[in-house]
C-alpha cells in the first residue's frame, strides 16, 4: 500500500546548525504516526519542512518527500499552495496565536474553503458551522462573528481543527495540539482526533513530547533526538521492547501507577539536547547516555529488530531492552 506520506532522509539546516538530520518515516492512510522527543529535537521543524513553511534562512534537503506517491520536492510554489490547507492540513503548536486576531473566526474558516474550492460564501459558512458542531463548539453561528481573543484556548484549538478539516484533507499534521491546554481539554482533543481518523480515514502525523499521549493514540512511533530518528516501530512493540537508551530514558520518566511508590524519585535524563553542527560524527546521545563507550564516537549502525522495529545504536539488538 502506498503511504500517504513518505519522508526519506530529510535534512534541515540553519546556517551551520543541523536542525534535522536524515529523518525518514511514513504515514499510512487511517494511521496515527507520532514523532516524540524532547523540546529542541527537531520535531516541529520536520513538520514545517514537510509543509514547506520553513523560514527563509533555512535550507531543506531530502531524498524524497512523497505525498500519495508524488514527490513534493518537485512542486512549484503554486502547486504547494494548492496542496497546503486542501489535501494536507496542519494544526499549529500554539492555539493562542495561530489565528489572525484582526479577522473573525468565520472569515478565516470561510477563506480556507473558498481559496481551494469553487463554493459560495453561504456554502462555506454552512460547512464551517457543521464542522464547528462536529468538533464540539457550542453556538457555532455566534462563534463565526467572534474574534480569536473572545475564545478560550480550548475553543481556539477546536477552531483550528475545524479549519484544518474544511477541505477534507487526506493528511493532518498536528504539532503538539494539546500544548497549554488543561488535562480535561487535552483528553477531549485527543478523543476528537481519534474519532476523526476513524470516520474520515485521515492519516495523522502527531508531534508530541508526551509519551502518555503516544501510548493512547499512536499506531506507529518515531523517536527523534538531536534532529535524527533514532528508533521507530509499532507502538505496542516499542513500549514493550525499547531498544535505544534514549527511548528507555523517556519511558522511565513517565510515572506508572502501582510501580512508582509515593515519594520515590522519577527517572530523568541528565543534560540537554546538543546543538548539532557540521562535522559531527557518532551518536549524539553519547554525552548523556549511561552506556556510552568509545565505540559511540563512530558511525552509528542501523539494526532491524523485527519487520517494523528499527533502532540506530551501537548496542547489539540482543542487548536492547534488558539493560
Amino acid at each position: 500500500m502506498t503511504p500517504i506520506l513518505d519522508v526519506r532522509n530529510l535534512a534541515v539546516r540553519f546556517g551551520p546548525t543541523l536542525a534535522v538530520r536524515n529523518a525518514s518515516f511514513t504515514v499510512q492512510k487511517g494511521e496515527t504516526h507520532c514523532i516524540v522527543g524532547e523540546s529542541g529535537c527537531g520535531k516541529s521543524v520536520t513538520a514545517l519542512a514537510i509543509m514547506n513553511l520553513l523560514a527563509r534562512n533555512a535550507r531543506r534537503d531530502a531524498q524524497a518527500i512523497r505525498f500519495n506517491g508524488q514527490d513534493m520536492l518537485a512542486y512549484s510554489d503554486r502547486q504547494m499552495e494548492d496542496v497546503r490547507g486542501n489535501r494536507m492540513a496542519m494544526i499549529f503548536q500554539e492555539p493562542m496565536t495561530s489565528l489572525n486576531p484582526s479577522f473573525t473566526i468565520g472569515s478565516q474558516m470561510i477563506e480556507v474553503l473558498r481559496r481551494h474550492h469553487a463554493t459560495t460564501r453561504h456554502e462555506a459558512e454552512q460547512r464551517a458551522i457543521a464542522l464547528m458542531q462536529r468538533v464540539g463548539i457550542t453556538a457555532p453561528h455566534m462563534r463565526l462573528g467572534q474574534y480569536p481573543h473572545q475564545l478560550s484556548g480550548g475553543l481556539r484549538q477546536r477552531v483550528m481543527i475545524a479549519m484544518a478539516l474544511m477541505c477534507d484533507p487526506e493528511l493532518l499534521i498536528a504539532d503538539e495540539p494539546t500544548t497549554a491546554l488543561d488535562v480535561t481539554v487535552q483528553a477531549q482533543i485527543l478523543r476528537l482526533l481519534a474519532e476523526l481518523k476513524q470516520e474520515l480515514g485521515l492519516g495523522i502525523l502527531l508531534i508530541t513530547h508526551d509519551l502518555g499521549i503516544v501510548a493512547r493514540v499512536a499506531d506507529h512511533v518515531s523517536v527523534m533526538y538531536a534532529g535524527e530518528v533514532i528508533e521507530s516501530g509499532r507502538t505496542a512493540q516499542l513500549f514493550a521492547n525499547p531498544a535505544h537508551p534514549y527511548t528507555r530514558g523517556l519511558i522511565d520518566c513517565v510515572p506508572v501507577p502501582g510501580k512508582i511508590r509515593p515519594g520515590e524519585a522519577l527517572g530523568s535524563i541528565p543534560g540537554t539536547v546538543p546543538v548539532m553542527k557540521d562535522g559531527f560524527s557518532g551518536c549524539a546521545f553519547r554525552f548523556r547516555c549511561p552506556q556510552a563507550s568509545e565505540v559511540c564516537t563512530q558511525a552509528v549502525p542501523r539494526h532491524a529488530l523485527g519487520s517494523d522495529h528499527i533502532v540506530h545504536c551501537h548496542l547489539a539488538p540482543s542487548q536492547g531492552a534488558g539493560q
